[in-house]
């Protein structure tokens, strides 16, 4: 078996530094906050993996001198060079003169190539991207950073320009192909949310059960549960001799708990029986920085013994005219949604709810075994629901696996056929190097004896390149013919 890692004939491994110019933007200063030259320029938060955002392109001022360094020109590639998420670690997208006398920002490096297909370069990036390989090398703690020069010494395979220039027409044809599908999935999960907020009102209204009279009554929440809040983490809390488990945001999403991370607090006498969670306790989020996302709730099963809360979660004990499982689903219904968003807006912009606010909130309350028909009603259409959004994921899961088997049979030289007839790489970079050292962008090539390693000042092109791990060979993509997605969803 040959060894992935190995090249085909006519291609090479080179920096990127040796065929494009890799430059970090600009840094944001108080001074250039205004001025006589104020341009347009490019940020981390314009780049986004379906390409550029261009809705909302800041100004700062750079002087003609400025601007002939950190323009961006037609080809040119922006990605990003730092992230606090992985997943967004060098993500790539490339510039076609959508504005004039744009520049760039230091969140972006740009790679402007020297020769190479443009498009190759931004599908190679996007194909590192991906597979996490800029992550993998980055440096930093909780913001992760690519690096110019890191990213100057990445290596880059390089095939002959033709083969370069039909990789792209085949990515081109076969993501399209597949962007298509995504796109179709994404349509189905939106339907099916938009299905489920549906079934949610029809619950609420009592319309979706025979064995319901209308119109349903609707109560304070104060009349029919108790509404408590929680306790606030300080620094006398840290746990030590009296500690328990304590719930926070980030373990309540909406309609399930996430209990794989919970954290301790420090307990004091009387304060267990205060704050322990029962099951049946509905769990609300008290402040969130998405509007649609404030009095998201979940309910409190017994999952772990003697459990407290925070004090950005409310409980909502429910009473003796409540279903803890209807009181969820209303809760999380769309008219109750509306209310929570209402009383907790401020003058502010702030958004965040209070137990004086829970209280008020109108709930549906009809009768227990009214609440038992239409909690039977919505548990069919959830099972269909249910199956749906696991086929869509699945699908998704799916489709991001061959994108990156795709890319990756790209890069290893699988894709497309190679041409013998094709001038090699290796002429193509004595090429692109003659006339960068003609423009003057790199120095000539040494023409006397060279200096001892121990000698020679460590520059650019002596930064170590980041070992690209072996590329794989997927199965499903060996033959390089057309691979398929089957989006069926099952009704």
């Amino acid at each position: 078996m040959s060894n992935p890692s190995e090249l085909p004939e006519g291609w090479v491994r080179v920096r990127l530094d040796q065929v494009a110019e890799v430059r970090l933007g600009r840094q944001r200063s108080p001074k250039n906050h205004s001025g006589t030259h104020m341009r347009p320029y490019l940020r981390a938060a314009n780049v986004d993996w379906n390409g550029l955002k261009l809705d909302d392109v800041k100004q700062m001022n750079f002087t003609d001198d400025e601007l002939a360094v950190y323009r961006l020109k037609k080809g040119d590639i922006v990605l990003s060079e730092a992230s606090g998420s992985a997943s967004e670690v060098g993500k790539p997208a490339i510039w076609n003169d959508e504005i004039a006398d744009c520049c760039l920002q230091n969140t972006l490096i740009r790679v402007r190539s020297h020769g190479v297909d443009p498009s190759y370069l931004l599908y190679f990036l996007r194909s590192e991207a991906i597979r996490g390989a800029f992550v993998e090398h980055s440096r930093g703690v909780g913001i992760h950073h690519i690096g110019s020069a890191r990213l100057a010494a990445w290596q880059v395979p390089v095939p002959p320009l033709e083969e370069q220039r039909r990789i792209v027409a085949a990515l081109e044809e076969q993501l399209s192909r597949l962007d298509a599908a995504v796109e179709a999935v994404e349509q189905s999960r939106t339907r099916s949310r938009q299905l489920w907020s549906s079934i949610l009102h029809q619950m609420t209204e009592g319309t979706l059960s025979r064995n319901v009279r209308r119109p349903v009554t609707w109560e304070r929440t104060d009349e029919v549960a108790a509404v408590q809040g929680g306790i606030q983490k300080q620094a006398r809390r840290r746990p030590v001799e009296n500690k328990y488990p304590f719930l926070r945001v980030a373990n309540v999403p909406r309609g399930r708990l996430a209990l794989e991370d919970v954290h301790e607090i420090e307990l004091f006498e009387g304060e267990l029986e205060r704050y322990r969670l029962e099951s049946g306790d509905l769990l609300v989020v008290e402040g969130n920085g998405s509007p649609d996302q404030i009095g998201r709730a979940a309910t409190w099963r017994g999952a772990i013994e003697n459990c407290v809360h925070q004090n950005h979660l409310i409980r909502v004990r429910p009473g003796p005219k409540l279903r803890p499982e209807f009181l969820e689903l209303a809760w999380n219904s769309p008219k109750v949604a509306q209310q929570l968003k209402k009383v907790a807006s401020s003058t502010s912009g702030l958004h965040t709810l209070s137990t004086a606010k829970i209280k008020s909130v109108g709930i549906p309350v009809p009768s227990l075994e009214e609440q038992d028909a239409l909690l039977e009603a919505v548990q069919q259409w959830r099972t269909k629901q249910l199956a749906a959004e696991a086929a869509q994921q699945a699908a998704l899961v799916r489709a991001a696996g061959l994108r990156r088997s795709l890319l990756a049979e790209a890069f290893a030289g699988r894709l497309v056929p190679q041409n013998s007839g094709d001038e090699p790489a290796e002429a193509l970079l004595i090429r692109i190097r003659a006339e960068r050292e003609a423009a003057g962008a790199i120095e000539p090539r040494r023409r006397g004896p060279r200096r001892a390693p121990a000698q020679r000042k460590r520059t650019l092109d002596t930064v170590p390149a980041p070992d690209a791990p072996p590329l794989s060979r997927a199965d499903t993509l060996a033959t390089a013919t057309q691979p398929t997605l089957d989006l069926e969803i099952p009704s």
